[in-house]
């Protein structure tokens, strides 16, 4: 018969418990408080942005001034997300303090002269710095500078989006590959659940979505042969999802490796290019549904993440142009984050393919908006587990397949360079 912990190591615990409990709440209430007042005003700028489509037109001017903006702040701070995984791996220099206004003024310029971006990159970043700049307060050691790192990613993540258990996860999987550093496994999920109740407390709401079918997880798997159709079509559509956002990586990265390779000594033209081909979709188009967030539009109508979710409410190519708008924006140089453009893409996509499927529109909706994101982030069980806090419990087993499908056809790389190889998805060892 096993016996239980000894009396010391339990003490041990306790007392490691306490101490990451009094760290983690500085970091929560600063980082919690930045993503408020990020969202507050992002908030403004996206409605100055639909009364006023003329200042598209100057989108070129605010790359230039994002770019100067970085060049005279530290041109570290410009790795953005990256820096701070590579910080966690191997402290070092640290993440610097000017990283949070920095990205939050080049943010939401981004978005006021109509760049297509989002905002988890924002709040990742404003939490991983200021996580840094606790630990150097708090003199802590090596290890424990890469867990409070971690710590403000889930602050961060869980605080902008209101998915707080999704915060925690993704912050220790998306460092590798196929490996989760279960070390920083409750120091996240206080950091990232604190951080959505201080976000919450200054009166900051997210936007609600809903699937209308709701089975229940028992009945499905008692009677999986009549849902075998389904099942089929949301793992056909999971491999679709992959591959979108295997698209969106290798031209993210392309559109950047290519940009500074052909203006290696005059990059602040690099942003100038970005906002003129920006302006000119638009104008091809004819629609504004492809700048900024696109949660919503102005009128309610058009192509946007919540119509998404209704028949009707996006276009066949709808999830390619958000594609390559967000892929021109943020390689190209401007600011903001990936994943609430891979929410649009992954919505209109599933969209189109409910269509044609004949699957229910709101659930593939739903199952493509954390599945692409789930691939291009290879992060596929924080985004499973996303799917429960936004769309309930009862499909589940189809986020699961939904999401697991598309981190396996998405490739082996992500939309962030510096996140470790861990594990091969066929399955070999490294």
């Amino acid at each position: 018969m096993k016996k239980g912990l000894p009396a010391a190591e339990q003490l041990s615990i306790v007392r490691h418990l306490l101490r990451w409990t009094v760290i983690c709440l500085p970091v929560a209430l600063v980082t919690g408080s930045l993503v408020a007042f990020f969202l507050w005003s992002l908030d403004i700028v996206t409605h100055w942005q639909w009364q006023h489509r003329w200042l598209l037109y100057l989108l070129p001017i605010a790359g230039i001034a994002i770019y100067w903006l970085y060049k005279a702040g530290g041109r570290e701070a410009e790795k953005g997300n990256n820096l701070i995984i590579d910080e966690i791996h191997m402290p070092g220099g640290g993440v610097p303090a000017r990283m949070t206004p920095l990205v939050l003024i080049a943010t939401l310029l981004t978005h006021l002269f109509g760049g297509s971006a989002g905002r988890e990159g924002t709040a990742v970043q404003m939490g991983g710095s200021m996580a840094s700049l606790l630990g150097k307060w708090f003199r802590l050691s090596p290890e424990d500078i890469s867990i409070i790192l971690m710590t403000g990613i889930a602050a961060g993540f869980g605080a902008v989006f209101g998915t707080p258990l999704t915060g925690a996860i993704f912050a220790l999987e998306v460092l590798a590959i196929g490996v989760i550093q279960y070390k920083a496994l409750l120091p996240c999920l206080m950091a990232a659940v604190l951080g959505d109740i201080v976000c919450s407390a200054w009166g900051i709401h997210h936007t609600s979505y809903h699937i209308s079918l709701q089975p229940s997880v028992i009945n499905e798997l008692l009677s999986l042969s009549f849902h075998i159709p389904t099942l089929l079509k949301v793992i056909v559509a999971g491999v679709a999802f992959g591959l979108a956002a295997w698209l969106f990586i290798q031209l993210l990265h392309v559109i950047k490796a290519q940009s500074n390779k052909l203006l290696p000594t005059q990059q602040w033209l690099i942003p100038v290019i970005g906002g003129v081909l920006v302006i000119g979709l638009t104008g091809l188009l004819g629609t504004y549904d492809y700048l900024g967030l696109g949660v919503a539009t102005p009128d309610g109508t058009g192509v946007s993440i919540i119509n998404a979710f209704k028949a009707g409410g996006a276009d066949t190519w709808s999830w390619w142009w958000k594609l390559l708008f967000t892929a021109i924006t943020l390689g190209m140089g401007f600011k903001g984050g990936e994943v609430t453009p891979l929410f649009f893409i992954g919505a209109t996509l599933g969209n189109t393919l409910a269509l044609a499927l004949g699957a229910p529109v709101d659930l593939f909706a739903g199952l493509g908006f954390i599945a692409v994101f789930a691939a291009a982030t290879n992060t596929p069980i924080a985004c499973t587990l996303m799917g429960v806090e936004l769309f309930g419990s009862n499909n589940v087993l189809y986020f699961a397949i939904a999401c697991f499908t598309a981190y396996y056809f998405s490739g082996q790389t992500g939309i962030y360079a510096a996140q470790r190889p861990g594990a091969l998805k066929s399955g070999r060892l490294l």
